[in-house]
């Protein structure tokens, strides 16, 4: 029989627990991840975003101990999939692998039914890989001055080819005309293997392509550098110039890509996604591997990716509106 110390001391001990249990929020009680983490990807497989989607899913995987799944739900630009992530249940456990998509796209569509700044929290930036201005062969200029004065006494002559309207080739397009004062004729395909192709083939002659997906072909010889759109030049292409080193400021145009999630998912979470990134993203294995590809690993602060997508959603806002950009 129990004396009544006794069970005054055990009926204060369950209260205790009782208490204990129901103050303890959700994310204390279990070590995130428990289970699998959706990874969505707006763009189909294989390309260099789901390239790179997959890679950090593998080492968060391995870090975590959990599995990281990607899905892929390609359609609509990105929409499609952003749309998807951004209904997502905050909860951690559906993240979404954003892009210069996610940037642009705010000022090119007349609507949209998710917004970047609003529905998402930034956690790290990942890649970036910056266009690349590219000529056929057979154009006749070799340089960026050389191809300024022929589009200047050709005016609306000269074509660019881009993977679709409303992306970040298109707006580069846009960027060029508008910095450099001149007419060029714009040439949407559906994607930008199609683009790529009939530059190398000819039928168009130049194009903003991202180094991703283009740098084997110019050390192939098959398409000509004409600048970098970005802050340095590239090692795999060192003897070919910024637009920035010739003389237009801020011309960045880069296709970059890096994790967010649902808002309202908790920053106990953020904050360990974020930390275990960064430290992914610093292996100099990681490094060889993008490098490979024409990407170049960034791994920052969820406030330092913030930052940077306002300052894009800002600077496309711009092109967008001078070249009257509306899909």
């Amino acid at each position: 029989m129990i004396g009544k110390p006794q069970f005054i001391q055990r009926a204060l001990a369950c209260t205790m627990l009782l208490f204990t249990t129901l103050a303890t929020p959700a994310f204390g009680q279990n070590k995130y991840p428990d289970r699998p983490v959706k990874i969505i990807v707006g763009f189909p497989p294989g390309g260099p975003t789901d390239i790179v989607a997959r890679l950090i899913a593998n080492r968060l995987e391995k870090a975590l101990g959990q599995s990281f799944i990607v899905e892929n739900k390609p359609g609509g630009g990105s929409n499609i999939g952003s749309q998807e992530a951004a209904r997502a249940k905050p909860d951690g456990y559906t993240l979404f692998l954003g892009t210069v998509a996610n940037a642009t796209n705010i000022s090119t569509y007349k609507k949209l039914n998710y917004d970047t700044q609003r529905d998402f929290i930034p956690i790290s930036q990942l890649v970036s890989s910056p266009s690349i201005l590219v000529a056929n062969n057979d154009q006749p200029f070799k340089t960026l001055p050389e191809l300024i004065a022929y589009a200047k006494a050709n005016p609306g002559k000269l074509a660019y080819a881009t993977s679709g309207p409303g992306g970040s080739p298109h707006l580069a397009g846009e960027m060029l005309k508008l910095r450099a004062g001149i007419d060029l004729l714009h040439v949407p395909y559906k994607g930008a293997a199609p683009a790529m192709n009939d530059v190398i083939g000819g039928q168009v002659g130049i194009g903003f392509k991202t180094a991703s997906g283009v740098t084997t072909t110019l050390q192939a010889g098959k398409l000509r550098p004409i600048a970098v759109a970005g802050r340095e030049r590239m090692p795999q292409l060192p003897d070919v110039p910024t637009l920035i080193e010739l003389g237009f400021p801020d011309f960045e145009v880069s296709s970059w890509s890096g994790l967010m999630a649902p808002t309202g998912t908790p920053p106990d979470i953020i904050n360990l996604l974020a930390k275990t990134t960064i430290e992914i993203m610093k292996s100099p294995d990681i490094r060889k591997q993008l490098e490979g590809i024409g990407a170049f690993p960034v791994g920052s602060t969820p406030e330092e990716f913030k930052k940077y997508i306002d300052d894009e959603i800002k600077k496309w806002a711009v092109v967008a509106k001078a070249a009257n950009i509306e899909l």
